[in-house]
């Protein structure tokens, strides 16, 4: 009922996706933790166990892809309303810019200096208003900085930002040379330019614009040899520049976007006392980024893996004998990395499946209260269908993000 009263909105405008969406959200959860207190339950499948996980997983996973498919609706949305507030924040900051250079005049009075960095705001505002107009498709101005999954990178944010002050700082010099009427004080504009002056602004700009580069080769050719994970999400959020793909605060993303950040505010600083040359950013200030730079890398690295089966056993319930496995019982599949980060929403669990023999068995939802019992990261809890036929046979488990583990071989009884 909340889902079609949501579709009223038409599904294109944007507070009918996120209300669309908050809505379906709230049904699945309300169903899945009726259905784990067993409430719902039909009395024609109550009367046997197997029958009555089935029927609770089949209805768990069409109401999760309901509320997939409202999320992906929100996600095209979007763009739409982000793009407008790129260009607002940019707008907010030109005016909070001159703002600030009118105050701190007060006293000390207008220069030409000051103008320079005026007309290099305005500039740089207007060029990013013609960018992110351009890319309103992708989110406006974050649409450089958006991953190949949908998120935010901290590795391209990093870059962008160290970019975008090297031509805010290059745009105010040329102003100012532009507008300078003396050849001594011409001369003395080209001199900030040397590379004895702006070597450590240069060398950063390089760094964190390379390792932006080599971390997205990294990361394609680790998710093409299968070592790394990678589930699309929804839509970008804040977040993704401090967290890992699954939402959890990152060491590597989080030191390297605060040192960056206050490496940037240095530089301002040196450029707001000394506006006649590019920022001189000291080696010993360069080096910390450079250090913070490569832990990043090493992280991104680091992270990830294949998902490894471990063992494969009988799953024995209170009061059962211990018996070999035969086709209808249930087998517990022990491992790691499962659920890869980012794929814990009830949609792609519901698309994690076990390979046994030349049988494709889709893991079942085993709701509890506030979550699932089953399937976890490291746990898989599926029967064997009868179709299996007895002897060795080869146990795969297929990820949401279409990775396939090494197989274990196990003994199927007649």
């Amino acid at each position: 009922m909340a889902v079609q009263e949501a579709r009223q909105c038409g599904g294109d405008c944007a507070h009918g996706a996120r209300d669309g969406h908050r809505r379906a959200v709230a049904e699945f959860l309300a169903k899945r933790d009726g259905l784990a207190a067993g409430e719902g339950l039909p009395a024609a499948v109550a009367h046997s166990a197997g029958a009555s996980r089935q029927w609770v997983s089949d209805e768990l996973t069409q109401s999760a892809r309901l509320v997939a498919e409202y999320g992906r609706e929100a996600g095209r949305t979007w763009p739409e309303r982000v793009w407008r507030g790129t260009v607002a924040t940019v707008w907010a900051g030109a005016a909070a810019f001159a703002l600030a250079e009118a105050f701190t005049a007060i006293g000390a009075g207008w220069t030409a200096a000051r103008t320079a960095g005026l007309l290099a705001a305005l500039a740089a505002a207007v060029l990013l208003t013609a960018v992110a107009y351009l890319h309103r498709a992708r989110g406006g101005l974050l649409a450089p900085v958006l991953g190949e999954d949908n998120r935010l990178s901290t590795s391209r944010a990093v870059a962008v930002v160290w970019a975008l002050f090297a031509v805010f700082a290059t745009l105010v010099l040329a102003l100012r040379l532009a507008g300078a009427s003396g050849h001594a004080e011409r001369e003395s504009l080209l001199h900030g330019l040397e590379l004895a002056r702006c070597g450590g602004l240069l060398a950063v700009v390089f760094l964190t614009s390379g390792i932006a580069v080599v971390v997205r080769g990294v990361v394609t050719v680790r998710v093409h040899e299968r070592r790394l994970q990678k589930v699309r999400a929804d839509r970008p959020r804040g977040a993704d520049l401090l967290t890992d793909d699954a939402g959890r605060g990152s060491f590597a993303d989080a030191q390297y976007a605060a040192v960056s950040m206050v490496a940037v505010l240095f530089a301002a600083v040196r450029l707001a006392r000394s506006p006649a040359q590019l920022p001189d950013v000291p080696w010993g200030l360069a080096a910390l980024v450079a250090i913070s730079a490569a832990t990043y890398f090493a992280g991104k690295y680091a992270e990830g893996g294949r998902p490894v089966i471990l063992s494969v056993v009988r799953a024995r319930e209170a009061g059962d004998l211990d018996a070999p496995i035969r086709t209808g019982d249930d087998i517990e599949i022990r491992g790691a990395g499962f659920v890869p980060p980012g794929a814990a929403t009830p949609d792609l669990l519901a698309r994690l499946t076990v390979r046994i023999g030349a049988v494709h068995v889709h893991v079942p939802l085993i709701p509890v209260l506030g979550g699932f019992a089953n399937p976890t990261d490291g746990v898989l809890t599926v029967p064997v269908p009868v179709d299996v036929e007895a002897g060795r046979v080869e146990v795969r488990v297929v990820t949401a993000a279409g990775v396939e583990t090494e197989g274990v071989v196990v003994e199927v009884g007649e």
